[in-house]
């Protein structure tokens, strides 16, 4: 009888997911929906004549990511550790593709995206999601650490062909994190931190474009027209919204003045309108998904498990923090999206799969092994 008990509080258990998380997931989502209906209209008015049209693409993604994110929550977190290898492997494949002319499509000065017709893709952003789930399953095998360190040397190197410098630095953030909570030498850790910054610091000086954007970092008063505009109108957003800001839907950079509002920029718009206290409560949600991510993985069952959402953790919170802390100018602008909210179908899809695997791990907790013990 104790025995079936027990199975039952098991199976129980089992079925027993996050809730909390999943409302957090589903309010990050609208709230995001929300953010670019406000913050698109003026944009897409200018560039399709229609200023519901960038709404449209990120509600259907949107839909896309839902269904995609109820099929991960439903999918055994354990599906993820069979597949992990070949799916890296196929990543790697497309990354090597999207540089490839005919293959990869240019925009901006960079090749990181693959058109499929109607559909553009980015694989940097599948990558994320890949390099989580494989690092994992070395974790989960106890592979030496140079299972852990030549991949993720090679997935970077890639990227930064691309040429995507905080797409680089969030893989970076992935892996070491991953990295650190697994049986690995914590010299070696240390030492590939230090060769990273390194490597990340000669890129930039070597590169004019990237220099560039050290340099206005370091000089936001100069050439305030030229390469010192972007951030200037960042800076113009931020200081208007007060702290309580101008009003939803009253923001005025948003009309064209602030280079790409609806993605990379959303959080300038977001705090001009909601002000200080707005932008806190943004930053506070984060930092809730972070904690709750972390207790999940502090939960799980075993090793691929907890390396997988620290991965996913480290992925989402670690983004969030580059894309904000470049607009509020505490490092320089990184050109990445801010996760759930930004415009963007790819980033968004892949960041819902990934948080339907969190769901997904916190129905098997722990407290099982607990409870017989």
């Amino acid at each position: 009888m104790k025995r079936v008990g027990f199975l039952k509080q098991k199976n129980s258990a089992e079925r027993s997911i996050d809730r909390n998380f999943l409302i957090l997931v589903l309010f990050l989502v609208i709230f995001g929906l929300v953010a670019v209906a406000d913050v698109s209209a003026p944009q897409a008015l200018n560039a399709y004549g229609d200023k519901f049209y960038l709404l449209k693409q990120q509600a259907e993604w949107s839909v896309i990511g839902i269904i995609a994110f109820v099929i991960a929550s439903k999918i055994k977190y354990s599906f993820w550790e069979k597949v992990a290898t070949p799916f890296f492997f196929g990543s790697l494949a497309l990354l090597l593709l999207v540089l490839i002319p005919h293959f990869g499509s240019a925009a901006l000065g960079a090749r990181r995206w693959i058109s499929l017709g109607l559909i553009n893709f980015q694989p940097s952003e599948l990558m994320k999601f890949s390099i989580c789930i494989y690092l994992a399953k070395v974790a989960s095998r106890g592979k030496n650490a140079l299972s852990y360190f030549i991949p993720l040397a090679v997935v970077s190197a890639l990227i930064m062909l691309q040429p995507d410098l905080g797409t680089t630095l969030v893989i970076a953030m992935i892996g070491l994190s991953q990295i650190f909570v697994s049986d690995v030498n914590p010299l070696y850790f240390f030492g590939a931190g230090i060769v990273g910054a390194a490597a990340t610091f000669v890129l930039i000086i070597l590169s004019p474009y990237r220099r560039a954007r050290l340099t206005t970092f370091l000089q936001t008063t100069e050439d305030p027209l030229g390469k010192s505009y972007h951030i200037r109108q960042i800076l113009l957003a931020l200081g208007s919204g007060g702290a309580f800001g101008v009003g939803l839907g009253a923001s005025r950079q948003k009309y064209l003045f602030l280079p790409e509002a609806s993605t990379d920029s959303i959080f300038a718009v977001i705090s001009e309108e909601l002000g200080l206290i707005g932008s806190v409560a943004v930053i506070a949600l984060f930092v809730y998904f972070f904690l709750k991510a972390i207790r999940i993985a502090q939960k799980a069952p075993d090793s691929f498990s907890k390396v997988l959402a620290i991965g996913i953790a480290t992925w989402v919170a670690g983004q969030a923090f580059l894309n904000i802390a470049s607009i509020v100018a505490l490092v320089p602008l990184t050109g990445i999206p801010l996760p759930f909210i930004s415009y963007g179908g790819s980033s968004l899809v892949m960041t819902l799969i990934a948080c339907g695997i969190l769901l997904n791990i916190s129905k098997y907790s722990d407290v099982y092994e607990k409870h017989r013990k």
